[in-house]
């Protein structure tokens, strides 16, 4: 459709701790979201939730919001404004493992006040 090849390796160099901050607060934000409504069961929402919660950090973070590791190797194919260089990748990953057990954390702490609660 653009007449690119269908995959090219991305030559976007992406570094910086704004970028990294981005992602573990894009990442750390979808878990506890997945969390929460599982906790909730609401898993019927839980897709529209994750897409819609996506959208929106693609929007509020310096890193365009990849917040997951196979989305983070799969935009190192393609060497467009939102592909990643594969030199990126490592650090990106990394700040998702960090925002995934932050998310996770914080999760646990919110998800068990509201038992309290109950």
């Amino acid at each position: 459709m653009f007449n690119f090849q269908p995959i090219e390796i991305s030559e976007q160099f992406r570094s910086g701790s704004n970028l990294f901050l981005s992602e573990v607060v894009a990442t750390a934000g979808l878990v506890l979201l997945i969390h929460s409504l599982v906790k909730q069961k609401r898993n019927a929402v839980i897709p529209s939730c994750v897409a819609l919660w996506i959208g929106a950090a693609y929007f509020f973070t310096a890193s365009t919001s990849f917040a997951n590791p196979a989305i983070t190797i799969a935009r190192s194919l393609t060497n467009s404004f939102a592909g990643i260089s594969p030199n990126s990748i490592s650090l990106f990953v990394l700040s998702q493992f960090i925002g995934a057990l932050l998310g996770l954390m914080i999760s646990r702490l919110v998800n068990s006040k509201v038992d309290n609660y109950e």
